[in-house]
């Protein structure tokens, strides 16, 4: 299993945990909070059948990367992107990003540039900035983000259950588009995850990606869903255009966090045309 390294922690070493499949134009897929790699089981298999070489990645403290007490902030993660865009030497890849991920996506542009770019994909978006300010009052209150982080402590594996309860919609579309299989396996993969980083990555998102936007010089793909109950519409993707040159919105009516798993269909189409790619015949 390729793995590859981004720091040490004491006598450790910290790996992040990757798969690198297909030839042609990479597309590097990058999961969302609480997850692995694994959440783009509906993407992968088409991305491929298209001519794409797609990669995957689990974020530190998440699937099988290693699971350090320290490096839980945008820069870290961003950084962690770019050692693996310079490992495997990409150039013109598409980022793809599903909820956290998208944040990585928006702080690498911003911060690392696009020379290895072609463009991005944000599903379900973070950006531009979740926490409520004083210049920000579409944002959430920071009560909010301090409700979760004491549920997480004090119970993991139930707050992992309450949050994909949210990130399915699972009360609306239990047994219609999730069903009882994937929800536990979703559950099992979160339930994994590093205790610390469970409950650090809480704070990053009250990360404010507004000065970020602006410096992105690559087109843009956001799709989200209006029914989105952990990252609201009103509050994240309604609000990107004009924050970002060159971008697109897609909004996904009833479409809830997990659309590219509920709405698979609608998220395939438009992204394979995105990255230039003939949609194949098993697209949904």
């Amino acid at each position: 299993m390729p793995y590859i390294h981004v720091g040490d922690e004491n006598s450790g070493s910290i790996d992040l945990y990757y798969e690198d499949h297909g030839s042609g134009e990479p597309v590097v897929l990058i999961h969302g909070y609480p997850l692995s790699g694994r959440a783009w089981d509906k993407q992968l298999p088409v991305l491929l059948e298209a001519g794409r070489r797609v990669i995957t990645y689990d974020r530190r403290g998440f699937g099988k990367s290693s699971q350090p007490t320290s490096g839980y902030d945008y820069d870290t993660f961003a950084a962690d992107l770019a050692a693996l865009l310079n490992e495997l030497d990409l150039h013109d890849a598409t980022l793809v990003g599903h909820s956290m991920g998208t944040g990585e996506v928006t702080r690498y542009l911003g911060t690392h540039g696009s020379a290895r770019v072609a463009r991005g994909v944000l599903i379900s978006p973070i950006p531009p900035f979740l926490l409520q300010t004083d210049d920000n009052p579409e944002g959430l209150p920071a009560s909010l983000f301090e409700g979760f982080i004491k549920e997480a402590k004090a119970d993991i594996p139930a707050w992992m259950k309450g949050f994909l309860e949210n990130f399915y919609n699972f009360d609306e579309y239990r047994g219609k588009l999730v069903s009882d299989q994937a929800f536990q396996t979703s559950w099992n993969i979160a339930s994994a995850a590093s205790p610390i980083a469970a409950v650090a990555c809480i704070p990053t998102w009250e990360t404010d990606f507004r000065q970020d936007l602006p410096k992105i010089d690559v087109p843009i793909l956001v799709i989200q869903g209006d029914a989105d109950r952990i990252l609201p519409y009103d509050t994240t993707g309604k609000r990107l255009p004009g924050l970002i040159n060159d971008m697109e919105l897609i909004t996904i009516e009833g479409g809830p966090h997990a659309i590219a798993w509920t709405h698979t269909l609608q998220v395939n189409k438009p992204l394979l045309q995105f990255v230039g790619a003939e949609a194949p015949v098993t697209v949904s």
